[in-house]
């Protein structure tokens, strides 16, 4: 197999985010399947390989470069046209598309769809993000009510529903990292999260959403939005419960009885292997086969089936108007 890089713009300070946790799982699990190594392309860091360094050595046909960082993906697309690129897609919307010589895998079976209506052409997968071990639920008792984080809430969650909860239950409001997350939604009742209002502001999808899965993990009972990559796996009313409906004296109504019910979130047995290292490893180790054959086929072959185009468009629509035409001309006649 050829040896991994996996490309992000820096590991810390202000490239911090829950995407860039995420890839840095995704490169730990990578290295029980084969050599991988981060790099990065915007910041020089000690003890990191740097992207311009490695594109002076001359043969690089062993080496496969993941680009994965949203904005910066039509920039890195072509400045590693000669070479051996995956697309590891997270959130989607961006509004570029991908050629069918990188291969695209996806997080969520919400973003998987979404390429494989824009990039018909391309090799896609499916290869969800990992839920760690620690993730289940201890059985201890839970002092907190309501728990909810900052980052990524709504306007109307933050501002009009929490106060609300404030008056009738405990509270817990998160604005910092938080060492423990586990250990935080063992201590909870309800999990709430409404990230919809956010990811509409950037324009862009929730790619996976997760704090939900986590917190379910963990037990918890969980009120959240379903959009984007949350829609994989959320099923209200029958493993959550859908936030923001309808009106806020409705979302108190139904927050409070759960927080009296009290009784922690059963998940079916199964259902959380899809999302534990052992099926991801797995899963990877196949793709990566795939994807190998595919860069030997491209040595020797060039991609040769017509995309989706806004010129092809527009010529298969001129061509099923004048088929249409065409019958009813007949059928006249």
């Amino acid at each position: 197999m050829r040896k991994l890089y996996f490309l992000v713009p820096g590991t810390g300070g202000k490239f911090a985010c829950g995407g860039l946790w995420a890839e840095l799982k995704t490169l730990n699990l990578a290295q029980l399947v084969c050599s991988a190594d981060v790099v990065t392309y915007r910041q020089r860091e000690q003890g990191k390989l740097f992207l311009d360094d490695i594109l002076k050595e001359k043969d690089l046909d062993d080496v496969i470069f993941v680009i994965s960082w949203g904005f910066d993906i039509p920039k890195l697309a072509a400045k590693l046209k000669n070479y051996n690129v995956v697309y590891h897609a997270h959130s989607s919307g961006y509004g570029f598309r991908i050629p069918a010589s990188i291969p695209i895998i996806t997080v969520s079976r919400n973003t998987m769809g979404y390429w494989g209506q824009n990039s018909p052409n391309s090799l896609i997968y499916y290869l969800p993000n990992q839920i760690p071990d620690e993730f289940q639920n201890l059985s201890i008792k839970r002092d907190i009510d309501v728990l909810v984080q900052v980052r990524k809430s709504s306007e109307y969650l933050l501002q009009e529903l929490i106060p609300e909860l404030q008056k009738h239950c405990k509270v817990s409001v998160i604005d910092s990292y938080v060492e423990d997350l586990a250990g935080l939604f063992n201590r909870a009742k309800v999990y709430l999260y409404d990230s919809a209002e956010y990811w509409a502001q950037q324009r862009v999808s929730e790619g996976f959403g997760l704090q939900p899965l986590e917190a379910m993990a963990c037990g918890c009972q969980v009120f959240s939005s379903i959009n984007g990559g949350l829609s994989d796996y959320l099923d209200p009313g029958i493993n959550c419960y859908k936030i923001a409906g309808y009106s806020k004296e409705y979302d108190v109504q139904r927050i409070l009885k759960v927080v009296n019910t009290s009784t922690a979130l059963v998940l079916p047995e199964q259902f959380l292997d899809e999302y534990r290292s052992e099926n991801i490893t797995k899963r990877l180790k196949f793709i990566l086969e795939e994807i190998n054959d595919l860069f030997d086929h491209k040595k020797h072959h060039v991609s040769n089936i017509k995309g989706l185009s806004k010129l092809r468009l527009a010529q298969l629509s001129t061509k099923r108007i004048f088929h249409k035409l065409m019958l009813k001309y007949f059928k006249d006649k």
